[in-house]
């Protein structure tokens, strides 16, 4: 079987920033157990498998697979998808993808950039004790979502930037996404995302984080119009509006490698 494989970084301008996802289309899904393994082989943040939506609901089903587990969300692997669609049929202005855990996410233009839409994910304060001394750090608050998503809400920028998790302390914890965030420097935010439990030490720029970090920081910062920067090795900006019970994304994306998966 000779299956088509690109590679797209996402929340970039350039190649070698934002995050790397492969993007796969299937004419029909594969055996659970066939995507993961195809995952782990790729063995980036995200694989996104598309479908075509045979229901008519949406233009595609999508669904993303660490190299160990199937995600409920990944927001840079659906931008990728976004790109790789739109990128094939320059007419078209806009995606549609049906999801299992996260409804209908949708990627449009926006001049050169995408915009992805996706649910808001508010979190509500929690003690998170275990994952706050896996961080070594200090919060201000700390805040969860019913998906295993953390947010530590820390002072500034530079705290952000020396974080030092302990992984395999944080991997205890499971499948979990630690999110630790602060007002940012040159940005309204900056945020980095680690993910130990499900295969991933730091993603590189995490959307989905954003469904989760927008909704605070919006009523914090008391405006529905946020710039964000992810701190990581590779880093990523994104531009962030919380509108209604949506959080619209906005970012580049560029094509770094097109083959065939020879399964």
């Amino acid at each position: 079987m000779r299956l088509p494989f690109t590679q797209i970084d996402a929340f970039a301008s350039t190649p070698f920033e934002g995050n790397p996802a492969a993007v796969m289309p299937l004419s029909e899904w594969l055996d659970d157990d066939v995507l993961l393994r195809i995952a782990a082989e790729n063995n980036l943040s995200e694989t996104a498998f598309l479908v075509p939506d045979a229901s008519g609901d949406s233009d595609f089903e999508l669904r993303w697979f660490t190299p160990t587990n199937e995600v409920v969300m990944c927001g840079h692997a659906t931008l990728a998808s976004g790109h790789f669609v739109l990128s094939a049929d320059r007419n078209r202005e806009r995606v549609t993808f049906r999801t299992r855990q996260a409804g209908t996410l949708a990627v449009a233009r926006a001049g050169a950039d995408y915009q992805l839409s996706l649910p808001v994910w508010a979190p509500s304060p929690k003690p998170l004790p275990e994952i706050v001394a896996a961080l070594g750090v200090t919060p201000v608050e700390t805040l969860w979502h019913e998906h295993r998503y953390g947010l530590i809400v820390l002072e500034n920028e530079a705290q952000v930037r020396a974080v030092e998790p302990d992984f395999r302390k944080l991997a205890r914890e499971g499948d979990w996404l630690t999110i630790v965030s602060a007002p940012g420097d040159t940005t309204d935010i900056v945020s980095r995302a680690f993910a130990p439990g499900g295969g991933i030490d730091e993603d590189p720029v995490t959307g989905s984080a954003h469904a989760v970090a927008v909704p605070y920081w919006a009523k914090r910062l008391g405006r529905d119009t946020l710039t964000a920067y992810q701190a990581s090795a590779r880093g990523g900006r994104l531009t962030c509006t919380l509108d209604g019970d949506r959080v619209v994304l906005g970012g580049a994306c560029v094509t770094v490698i097109e083959g065939t998966f020879f399964l």
